[in-house]
């Protein structure tokens, strides 16, 4: 059971990809950065923030929702970091990296999402889940 957001593994990952992209992208020259930078950023961050602000919403439906967003901000995030590569912003073993991160994470998203199906929104309520992240 998640009792407190530091115990969702899917979240944690969020936050480490984003932390991981955000010293890379802190090292790129201003056009990169005020281009790409900021949309990737932005991007990788909403992974995150939309799945802790799903988790504290306590109604089954905004939950679900939030969580189909985050999933939507991490393939947001996979285009921009293949942009980066394209462009020579990122080498081919970062770019590995944070696709097999971004992988990772979309299955764990994924699992989440399958789980929120399998319960009522009365559960939701009572926080008696326990997804499979």
């Amino acid at each position: 059971m998640i009792s407190r957001l530091e115990d969702f593994r899917a979240y944690n990952c969020a936050m480490e990809l984003g932390e991981n992209v955000w010293q890379v992208v802190t090292k790129w020259k201003y056009f990169d950065k005020s281009t790409i930078g900021q949309q990737l950023v932005t991007a990788v961050d909403s992974v995150a923030a939309n799945l802790s602000e799903g988790l504290g919403r306590y109604h089954f439906r905004e939950t679900k929702n939030l969580t189909y967003y985050s999933r939507g901000s991490l393939f947001e995030t996979k285009t921009w970091l293949t942009k980066a590569h394209t462009r020579q912003l990122i080498s081919d073993d970062q770019f590995v990296k944070f696709i097999e991160t971004i992988e990772l994470l979309g299955k764990m998203i994924n699992s989440y999402i399958k789980t929120l199906g399998n319960f009522k929104e009365s559960s939701l309520n009572d926080r008696t889940i326990e997804p499979y992240t």
